[in-house]
């Protein structure tokens, strides 16, 4: 009996043995793949900390530098040329030319503000008032001549962003849009805008786009060439000034009432 009681104790303390040896090595991998995963989630953490930093740093030094200096492209005219370099047989490079602020009408930056964003002097980048104005007539079914974009919001969108809807790029939109609104002044915004908004198929800028839509340059225009570019706008490759449809007929002289009700190029001063 006291032979068998302690084989069959043996027998159970050997087994328990076995159990906790069990336990403790499964306690063991797990605890080192824990630390292994905290190790990679924490490199990894660091180098998106480091990527966020260093597109950081890269965008408001390029903000620093074309405070001044003539853009080159934008990610609009950008895209058209890389449609144009692997498809020439379809798509055609863009017609971009820079043109000073000097060389550029009066009269087209108050079009284009009366069209696109008549508060341009006042905001901050975002028009609150402008968007709950479309939000209202939105939910009311009515249309209206204007967006809730403001020009800074849409020369973001053109300066670094893509086409198409997405809250990602509303958010990015107006994150660069205010981040425009303190690097560069209101001037300089709208000298840009006016350097890089298409307005006729493939052609981007208004000294492009007054050579090819009327031979003229943009500092030629007269009042209501200058009201059909900015008309032109919402669909600039669709639209034709020269056999202008009823609608863009009827943009063209909103805009015209809308700049004498702005009291015309002294509109400017409040840049």
């Amino acid at each position: 009996m006291k032979i068998n009681r302690f084989i069959h104790g043996g027998t159970v303390d050997k087994g328990h043995n076995i159990q906790m040896t069990r336990t403790t090595t499964s306690g063991f991998f797990r605890s080192v793949l824990s630390r292994f995963l905290f190790r990679i989630a924490a490199k990894l953490f660091r180098l998106i900390k480091w990527f966020f930093l260093i597109s950081l740093f890269f965008y408001l030094s390029l903000l620093i530098i074309f405070r001044w200096l003539p853009l080159p492209t934008s990610a609009f005219i950008w895209h058209q040329n890389q449609l144009a370099a692997h498809e020439p047989k379809i798509y055609q490079a863009a017609n971009y030319e820079w043109t000073n602020w000097e060389d550029i009408s009066p009269q087209i930056a108050v079009a284009v503000m009366s069209a696109e964003d008549q508060r341009f002097p006042n905001h901050w980048g975002i028009d609150t008032v402008e968007l709950s104005k479309v939000i209202s007539s939105a939910y009311r079914g009515k249309s209206s001549f204007r967006g809730a974009s403001t020009l800074t919001q849409q020369l973001a969108k053109n300066l670094f962003l893509w086409n198409g809807r997405s809250y990602v790029r509303k958010v990015l939109e107006a994150f660069i849009a205010v981040s425009l609104e303190l690097a560069w002044s209101k001037k300089r915004i709208l000298e840009v805008y006016l350097n890089v908004a298409q307005f006729a198929p493939v052609t981007f800028g208004v000294k492009a786009s007054s050579k090819k839509l009327f031979n003229k340059l943009p500092k030629d225009l007269t009042l209501e060439q200058a009201a059909y570019l900015a008309a032109v706008l919402p669909t600039p490759a669709k639209s034709n000034v020269h056999q202008p449809s009823e609608s863009l007929k009827k943009r063209q002289r909103w805009i015209l009432q809308q700049m004498k009700q702005l009291g015309g190029v002294s509109y400017l001063k409040k840049l």
